[in-house]
């Protein structure tokens, strides 16, 4: 089984692969999607153990050694990596592919046996640029199991020759199905096919996202008290006088008037007796 966990490439500005995560085993068929084709070829790389993860968990059969995981698997049509270039006969592309594999499982290095073998002496004779899509991804998924060390098939953007998934979907389900050598397939698309119900991932499905910040609510503005009517009766109080420099100190107080003296009850009597 191949299982991968928050696998991530990083690039010069960015990530050129965001976080993804996914799993497939033997005998089942996955679809990836992914919007841009860097981002495919980079997931491709990686799962088939050509190019090293920056972050992540990648591991086949409980392997997480990539030159095991590189040696089980086969990477197919990869653009600008290892697509057949254009100017090369079917002929010349079997010959040149076969030399890669193992000396052990080649046997001679001789096309025609292999195209006879294999039932593609229709189309030897032909460029790759004219072979239909379908034709071509039968003829380069063969050659990537002519290495029967191969139990991982990953292949890199099949519907970029074909919008119709009837040229490239029946070829990988029948890979993965076949109960004489059942493959873990890995198909790279643009896109799921509208019809698509099987295994399905998502280039970058395991980026987290930092949460947004709550927003703060918007202070009401303050309600202005209304001032208070005047007590109409309650008369104005005057000012208070100042006191002076030395309150504190009493004034002398004036000397009170000195009273007459009392006269003589003497004197009473005389003037009441004239």
């Amino acid at each position: 089984m191949l299982s991968v966990q928050q696998l991530q490439i990083k690039g010069r500005r960015g990530d050129l692969l965001p976080a993804t995560s996914l799993t497939v085993g033997r005998g089942e068929l996955l679809l990836v999607a992914g919007e841009g084709q860097d981002q495919r070829t980079a997931l491709a790389l990686a799962l088939s153990g050509r190019m090293k993860p920056s972050n992540g968990v990648l591991s086949w059969d409980n392997t997480t050694k990539t030159k095991k995981i590189r040696l089980a698997s086969a990477l197919v049509d990869s653009p600008g990596v290892n697509e057949p270039e254009q100017h090369l006969s079917v002929r010349d592309l079997v010959t040149e592919d076969l030399s890669l594999i193992p000396r052990r499982y080649r046997g001679a290095l001789l096309s025609k046996p292999w195209l006879k073998v294999n039932s593609f002496e229709d189309i030897a004779g032909l460029w790759i640029e004219q072979l239909p899509a379908g034709r071509r991804l039968e003829l380069l998924s063969a050659l990537a199991l002519a290495d029967p060390a191969t139990d991982l098939l990953v292949v890199d953007s099949p519907d970029r020759h074909s919008a119709d998934p009837a040229a490239w979907l029946p070829r990988l389900q029948a890979l993965a199905s076949d109960a004489g050598r059942p493959l873990a397939v890995v198909a790279v698309v643009g896109a799921l096919p509208d019809n698509w119900t099987g295994a399905a991932a998502v280039i970058g499905n395991s980026v987290s996202h930092p949460p947004e910040p709550e927003l703060e609510p918007t202070p009401s503005a303050p309600e202005l008290d209304s001032a208070p009517e005047p007590d109409a009766a309650v008369e104005p109080q005057p000012a208070a006088e100042p006191h002076a420099k030395h309150a504190a100190e009493a004034e002398p107080e004036a000397p009170e008037a000195a009273e007459p003296a009392a006269e003589p009850d003497t004197q009473n009597l005389q003037r009441t007796a004239k």
